[in-house]
């Protein structure tokens, strides 16, 4: 079990949780995930590490499922915490290789947890970062107190609300002639249309892959992708991937296999809490 020491609501359906796991912090390079467990007999969750703090492991998550559902429900302990898992960031391990490169990071929704870890260790390193944020609307951006201490920010929003009125593609699009690398964590399908642009551009772009997961050592092939025309594993292989490379339709496929299950499954934890 793991104590934890705070898990609230930071928006409509956005969490954050602070679990000290001070195996996970010694070994953490920005980049990387843990799978959680909320309970002994939970679902294992993939989420990515927004922030580490003396010995606490910082994760922002997102109510959409029964498995986040039951995990919003966590008060004083975790059941488990695996990791960090996966490669750490190429950019951030291999940081020297970079200095000279313009960077733009894009974030949509709860995206901007895994672009704050890393866009906040480039910093340190003497970066001057760039991130493009969107969401739907105001409500729904996350630490922008946070974000804004590490890097200049262009806020895009559906409705207008905060920022610009648009897709992060469009503010891309306006300023890309000031970027040669682009990093891009968000939904799949903002990943792609991310690619359209950069690739349309010669802009190298890293994507963060975040398919179904389940055991994240490889064994089980849940998160497999298809790269170049070869399969690969999230949890092993990525999650970061050449966004040029990936196949983007197959992955909004897979992605989408076991919606009906789980919508059903997480209208019995809701009435499970109601």
């Amino acid at each position: 079990m793991y104590k934890v020491l705070e898990n609230k609501k930071i928006s409509n359906n956005s969490y954050l949780m602070r679990v000290c796991a001070p195996m996970v912090v010694k070994n953490f390079i920005p980049g990387q995930f843990v799978i959680v467990m909320a309970l002994e007999d939970s679902e294992r969750i993939p989420l990515t590490i927004y922030n580490v703090d003396n010995d606490n492991v910082e994760l922002i998550y997102q109510v959409v499922g029964a498995s986040t559902l039951e995990l919003s429900k966590v008060k004083d302990s975790l059941f488990s915490i695996t990791g960090p898992l996966g490669r750490p960031s190429e950019v951030c391990k291999n940081y020297k290789d970079y200095k000279n490169r313009k960077i733009v990071y894009v974030a949509g929704g709860v995206g901007i947890a895994p672009v704050y870890s890393q866009v906040k260790f480039l910093k340190d390193k003497g970066f001057d970062i760039d991130i493009i944020y969107g969401a739907r609307n105001k409500d729904l951006l996350l630490i922008k107190d946070k974000i804004e201490e590490v890097a200049n920010v262009y806020y895009v929003t559906d409705d207008g609300s905060y920022g610009d009125k648009g897709l992060v593609t469009d503010m891309l699009e306006k300023n890309i002639s000031k970027y040669d690398y682009c990093v891009a964590i968000g939904p799949v399908i903002m990943m792609k249309y991310v690619c359209d642009v950069t690739k349309k551009y010669n802009v190298d772009t890293i994507v963060s892959m975040n398919p179904i997961m389940i055991d994240g050592s490889g064994m089980c092939g849940a998160c497999r992708c298809m790269v170049d025309g070869k399969q690969k594993f999230a949890c092993i292989d990525g999650p970061e991937f050449d966004g040029h490379k990936i196949d983007f339709d197959l992955a909004i496929k897979r992605m989408n296999i076991y919606e009906e299950e789980e919508k059903e499954k997480y209208n019995i934890m809701r009435g499970k809490y109601e």
